[in-house]
């Protein structure tokens, strides 16, 4: 994060896609930890780099750097969920400046936008305020929401929990305190391994 004069306190920049290297205000709010470069970076490289058609939804977007960096790399739908009124004016202000017109910024609840819209999302990204221990109940939600072989991404400051019934751990690391992991919804289509 970069520090910045006469506005929000600091910035995350967008690693990759159309807006690569454009910046996100972030401001100082407790529990707000915008998941670093480096572990979006990993993240969109597991996932691969072109979400061209992909629904998506950020259910704790905080400064929306996940979505963004989502929206980005094309995803046809970004909704992001945020409960704060200061970030979602930021979240709205950056959606206008970068003319990001396939996103969405809803005020309320992440964990009510998860169980709201069952099997409908592509991808889900969950990054609960940093220490609000909110791992386990996010993913179970997101488990519900998540379309048949679509995908689940938890941050949080422990090593992500046992998954639910319909998803499978697929990748995981840490960077520093941040633990961060992939999932896999399971694929009625596909027969078992």
């Amino acid at each position: 994060m970069t520090k910045v004069p006469g506005g929000p306190r600091h910035q995350v920049r967008i690693v990759g896609g159309q807006w690569r290297r454009s910046l996100l205000p972030v401001a100082d709010k407790p529990g707000l930890r915008p998941t670093p470069d480096r572990v979006r970076e990993t993240l969109f490289n597991w996932l691969g780099q072109d979400l061209s058609g992909w629904r998506v939804l950020d259910a704790f977007a905080g400064s929306g750097a996940l979505g963004f960096e989502a929206a980005s790399r094309g995803a046809a739908e970004v909704l992001l969920v945020e409960q704060d009124p200061q970030l979602v004016a930021l979240l709205n202000a950056s959606r206008e400046r970068l003319k990001a017109t396939g996103m969405r910024i809803q005020r309320g609840d992440g964990l009510g936008a998860l169980r709201s819209s069952p099997g409908r999302w592509d991808l889900v990204l969950l990054d609960p305020p940093f220490g609000a221990g909110l791992g386990a109940r996010a993913l179970a939600a997101a488990a519900q929401a998540v379309s048949a072989g679509g995908w689940v991404y938890l941050e949080s400051g422990e090593a992500a929990p046992e998954p639910p019934d319909g998803l499978s751990l697929h990748r995981q690391s840490r960077a520093g305190a941040v633990h961060y992991a992939l999932f896999q919804a399971a694929d009625p289509a596909e027969p078992a391994s």
